[in-house]
Formats: C-alpha cells, structure tokens, sequence
C-alpha cells in the first residue's frame, strides 16, 4: 500500500535526523520524534525504523540508517518481533564501541550519561557545527 504525502515526509524527516545521530552514540526514539517536530510520535518512529527498507538500492536503507543507535526513552533496546533482533542491534552498538549492558530483569540497555545523544536540534539544521547550548546532556525531558 503506497504511503500517503504526509506518512512519506515522516519516513523522510525520521530517517534523516536518525542519518545524523554520531557513530558510538544513540539516542530514544522520543528525541528523535522531538526533533522531527512531533514529539507526540515516539512510537511511530519506531514504526519508521521497522519499516527501513533492506534494499540497498533505496534512498533510505539499513546501510545508510544507523537504525541501531535508536533505543527506547530508559536506555533499553526494545524487544524485537525476531528474538534475535535485540541481540543484532546490541553487536551493532558494540561494533561502534557503544557499551551494551544487560540488568537483572535481562533487558540489554546502554548509559545514556556515556553515550546519549540529545542535542536541542538536528545539527543539519545549524549549517555548521553546534555550540554547547545545542545539547541537552541529561536527555531526561527529550527521550520518552
């Protein structure tokens, strides 16, 4: 079924901010749909990134969408359909050198005070660079 205008400039707005998320750092899909301007839409973000295309040929893709640095707002990569999504996207954190934690109910999470990344805006939206007033370093009201 063909998306609609608007569901395409979502996917579009999604995957681009998500495209500018650094190498060894993530952020909750809540930051992401903050900074897409619908901070109301955390879940469809997530929706957005089950539906990455894995055609390579795509101008969004699983190659070109660290899809992996996007985890939920407490610092836990969320469960996936496939058990071993969870544990696909844990070795691609740790493949950047992301240090990928599992706690006592077993939940696999990362330290967002070490690799949380909560900048006020999308640095595309700068031009050039971001001074620190750009960042939100404790990510606790952004990342739902």
């Amino acid at each position: 079924m063909p998306r609609s205008d608007e569901a395409a400039a979502f996917f579009h707005a999604v995957y681009s901010a998500v495209q500018e998320i650094p190498y060894g750092k993530v952020t909750s899909y809540g930051h992401i749909a903050k900074l897409v301007g619908t901070p109301q839409r955390p879940r469809q973000v997530g929706v957005c990134l089950k539906h990455l295309p894995q055609d390579p040929d795509a101008r969004f893709n699983h190659d070109n969408v660290p899809w992996q640095r996007v985890i939920n707002a407490k610092g836990v990569i969320s469960p996936r359909s496939q058990p071993s999504g969870t544990l696909n996207q844990a070795a691609a954190l740790e493949a950047e050198g992301v240090t990928v934690s599992r706690d006592a109910m077993g939940e696999l999470s990362v330290d967002f005070t070490e690799f949380g990344w909560f900048p006020r805006r999308l640095p595309s939206a700068e031009g050039e660079g971001s001074s620190s007033e750009d960042y939100d370093d404790d990510g606790d009201d952004d990342n739902e």
